[in-house]
């Protein structure tokens, strides 16, 4: 059971969500004794591997009938099969955010139960968003969430606006792009998406448009973020250019996304320690 609870979480995926609170730690923080106080601890830790048990847990609880479509299920990821201390597990995981809230600033809580909120209806009925087109790839702004609660932790204050709006574009993209392998299973499932209401084709468009409205609003705060976000359309392009299946380049994507979040968090780094 215990395998497959990690399993379910997706190890390949957990820095999806603690990531952003490394990022937002170190823009947020006024020194580096702040950026590795106890309280991006607790924050990593839990958004590590709990909140994805949670996230994926739910996901897989109520997508049994249609997973038994999708080819990965199986193979790169867990398939439910109605084991009964699954649902508890999961529902375990998410009360935990209780206590991690409460020992957090105030002003962190609205980003953390925003959370919460999608990271739930995401999957769960009656709003159920992954089956509604658009407001599938909107919801999903959920990964980049713990960010702007680390921030805020640490700031006193909340993220740029543009920081908000460039990082949520970014995950937009993100969950699409995901979602462009598994069109037709989707699609034989009968389940709508962003993916399968645009097709391959608008579908790589639509995530081009949304990664270089990121680079270009996080390039209004600094360059060099620009640049480093600038990657994603950038890859895009070479994919769609290339003879390499989206379903295989999909795979790619946790180690770009950890090297460009590591350049992120690198040059916030030596911010705090350079000037």
């Amino acid at each position: 059971m215990l395998r497959y609870l990690v399993v379910l979480s997706r190890p390949r995926f957990w820095l999806y969500l603690a990531g952003p609170i490394l990022v937002g730690a170190v823009y947020g923080a006024q020194s580096l004794e702040a950026a590795l106080s106890p309280t991006v601890g607790l924050l990593f830790v839990y958004f590590l591997v709990p909140a994805n048990v949670y996230l994926y847990g739910i996901n897989d609880v109520f997508d049994t009938d249609t997973d038994q479509h999708n080819p990965k299920k199986g193979s790169q990821e867990a398939r439910y099969r109605g084991q009964r201390l699954v649902p508890g597990v999961v529902l375990a995981t998410g009360i935990f955010l209780i206590p991690v809230a409460a020992v957090l600033p105030p002003e962190t809580w609205g980003y953390l139960l925003l959370w919460a909120v999608l990271a739930t209806t995401y999957s769960a009925p009656p709003l159920r968003f992954k089956a509604r087109p658009y407001l599938d790839s909107l919801s999903n702004g959920l990964y980049v969430l713990p960010g702007f609660a680390a921030y805020t932790a640490l700031a006193g204050t909340h993220p740029p606006v543009a920081a908000i709006l460039g990082a949520w574009a970014w995950a937009m993209a993100m969950h699409t792009f995901s979602a462009i392998p598994d069109i037709e299973p989707d699609r034989a499932a009968e389940l709508e998406t962003t993916a399968t209401h645009l097709g391959e084709h608008g579908a790589f468009w639509y995530c081009g448009l949304l990664w270089t409205g990121a680079a270009f609003a996080f390039g209004t705060l600094d360059w060099r973020l620009g640049v480093a976000l600038g990657t994603y359309p950038v890859l895009l392009w070479l994919v769609v250019r290339s003879d390499v299946p989206v379903g295989r380049a999909y795979w790619w994507y946790p180690a770009v996304n950890a090297v460009v979040g590591g350049v992120l968090t690198i040059g916030g780094l030596w911010r705090l320690v350079y000037g």
